[in-house]
């Protein structure tokens, strides 16, 4: 069995490959092609913490892939990651373990971002005047690398709690090229921004749908479990189009979950990554369309970003 380092992992990493592997992945998920059993969820409360296991096979591979994936939000103030984790794959032909990728919570995090990148080249509108992150960690650094590519804007608004974590994001997206505004308050992101990545684990709305501009296109990352919420209830309800990565996860503790439960979503069109990327083009029909993009995290985009290093390895 091999055993892979994080910096191994990072030396092997192709962002445009693993991106179109990831597509394949989530067309594949929609046309149930894959076996994914549902996610184990632990949460830790007296440490600010939590854990997902996940596992899935597309079908027709020869290796299927286990991830342990921790975040423990109190870790940078004791000089530690906030992430954690490792993914394990096996042989689907005769069981056996083939490798060991202690990533660190790196390549969970590499492909949240990596899906946050899809969902802008889906929903993104054409105009952005700047974007906004909500969150400072390091999946919001993510987020907004990968979204370099895709748009000329260099604008960006970020919200964040701590004062000293504002400061030294804007840091390091100034040294990338970007103009940074720090604010504490969220409305005031909202608008000034057609493009918003939210990356916290907050279990309260930050964004309000009085604060959303028309126009505007949300990826909402930090719901990735029961009791999370970055968006308000009734913002959910004002999108024009939900794009989700599943329904069954987000419909169940994703950030459409409050609003599907009470039936506030019956008339809206929901559609997943794997439908869209199939249909191919852009999903936005109107310049003035709210649209929001719902991750939660699919195994088989852990499965697929394992092929992806294994196969540069």
């Amino acid at each position: 069995m091999k055993i892979i380092n994080q910096q191994q992992i990072m030396d092997s990493f192709d962002a445009d490959s693993i991106t179109s592997l990831l597509k394949s992945g989530f067309i594949a998920y929609s046309r149930q092609q894959v076996q994914q059993p549902p996610v184990q969820h632990f949460l830790f409360k007296q440490a600010a913490g939590d854990c997902c296991i996940k596992s899935a096979w597309l079908e027709g591979d020869e290796q299927f892939v286990v991830k342990v994936s921790a975040g423990f939000y109190r870790n940078p103030a004791q000089g530690l990651a906030s992430n954690q984790g490792l993914l394990m794959a096996f042989s689907a032909l005769t069981g056996e373990p083939q490798a060991l990728l202690l990533d660190e919570g790196w390549l969970t995090a590499l492909r949240t971002a990596l899906a946050g990148r899809i969902a802008a080249e889906l929903c993104a509108p054409a105009d952005i005047p700047a974007i906004g992150i909500v969150g400072c960690g390091m999946q919001a650094r993510l987020q907004l690398q990968q979204l370099k590519p895709l748009t000329p804007c260099r604008d960006v608004w970020l919200w964040g709690r701590s004062e000293a974590a504002l400061q030294a994001f804007r840091h390091d997206a100034e040294t990338e090229g970007f103009r940074v505004h720090t604010t504490r308050d969220a409305a005031a992101l909202a608008a000034h921004c057609r493009l918003i990545v939210t990356t916290t684990p907050s279990r309260e709305p930050i964004l309000q749908a009085a604060d959303i501009q028309p126009g505007t296109h949300i990826t909402a990352i930090g719901a990735d479990a029961h009791g999370k919420q970055e968006l308000a209830t009734d913002l959910v309800a004002r999108a024009d189009l939900l794009l989700v990565d599943a329904l069954s996860q987000c419909a169940d503790y994703g950030e459409i979950a409050t609003a599907y439960r009470q039936g506030l979503l019956t008339s809206k069109p929901i559609v997943e990554f794997g439908a869209a990327l199939a249909q191919g083009g852009t999903l936005r029909s109107s310049p003035q369309q709210i649209t929001i993009a719902d991750l939660t995290g699919l195994a088989i985009q852990d499965v697929q970003i394992v092929k992806g290093i294994l196969a540069r390895l």
